[in-house]
Order: C-alpha cells, then sequence, then structure tokens
C-alpha cells in the first residue's frame, strides 16, 4: 500500500474505533461525555466512579462551611468506623472529617442546631455537605422535607 493510501485512510480508521464498544460498557465517546470523571475517562467501571466521594479538605477546630445536610436510618448496620448505628444517637456522616470530630450543625431556616458526632462516611449525594441520624434530623426540624440548608462547625 503506498503512503498516499496510508494518509486517505488513516482517518477512517480511527473514525471506526473511536465508536467500538468499551469493555465497561458504551462506547468510548459516550463514555467521556456522560462521566467526566478522571477516573472513568482512565477506564474505571462507572459505579465506582459514582460511589467515590470527592474529596473534601479537612476542616480545623473552630472553622466553619455550608450546604446541604440530609438524614438517613440504617438502624442496625455498621457504619465506617466500626460500631452499630442507632438513629437515636447524635451522630453524623461527614465525607473527610475524622471519626469522633463533634460539629454543630445549624439550620439556617429556623436557627436550631446540635452537636453531632461524625461516625460514618457519607453522603454520596453530589451537593449534600453531611448526612446526620434520625434523632439530630428530628432536633434540627428536617424530616418533614428531608434536607436542609446547614451551617457547619468543628467544634472539637
Amino acid at each position: 500500500m503506498s503512503f498516499g493510501r496510508i494518509v486517505a485512510v488513516t482517518p477512517l480508521l480511527l473514525a471506526i474505533a473511536a465508536c467500538a464498544p468499551s469493555p465497561f460498557g458504551g462506547t468510548t465517546s459516550q463514555r467521556a461525555i456522560t462521566n467526566n470523571s478522571r477516573s472513568a475517562s482512565l477506564g474505571a467501571p462507572r459505579r465506582l466512579a459514582a460511589l467515590t466521594p470527592a474529596p473534601h479538605p479537612v476542616r480545623p477546630h473552630g472553622s466553619s462551611s455550608s450546604g446541604v445536610a440530609s438524614f438517613y436510618d440504617d438502624e442496625g448496620t455498621l457504619t465506617a468506623n466500626g460500631e452499630t448505628f442507632n438513629s437515636n444517637a447524635m451522630t453524623a456522616a461527614h465525607p473527610s472529617l475524622p471519626f469522633g470530630t463533634k460539629l454543630r450543625v445549624t439550620n439556617v431556616s429556623n436557627g436550631r442546631s446540635v452537636v453531632v458526632r461524625i461516625n460514618d462516611r457519607g453522603p454520596f449525594v453530589p451537593g449534600r455537605v453531611v448526612d446526620v441520624s434520625v434523632a439530630a434530623a428530628e432536633k434540627l426540624g428536617m424530616t418533614d422535607p428531608g434536607t436542609a440548608k446547614v451551617k457547619l462547625n468543628v467544634i472539637h
């Protein structure tokens, strides 16, 4: 085959290769469009990329942040630190704060606040900053809507 033919056929072959099915589902171009995470572009399964929380910096004592909180009830299951989840305890899940950290959570719409202890990882829903136990959610007045805009202050 002459050099001219190779140059003419190469773009066509590249276009066909881009449409080939990926072993991880969908075509290579579909995977790039549907999941922009770095791990997906490296060929990691989508489920792993979706369940891996984004890293958050550990905040020092006295620091604050804000965002949306939700609550969860996994009564009897093991938390990330190994203890049994108790929906009546004042506990919470946070992506990066060390286990045992005391965190003041304040519902900005009604001013109610609670102090929770971090004993789990989460939340795994994008845009949420903390998951609190049912008891904490009741004291915050957020059980009916399910979520609330909150301010977080690290206490200890």
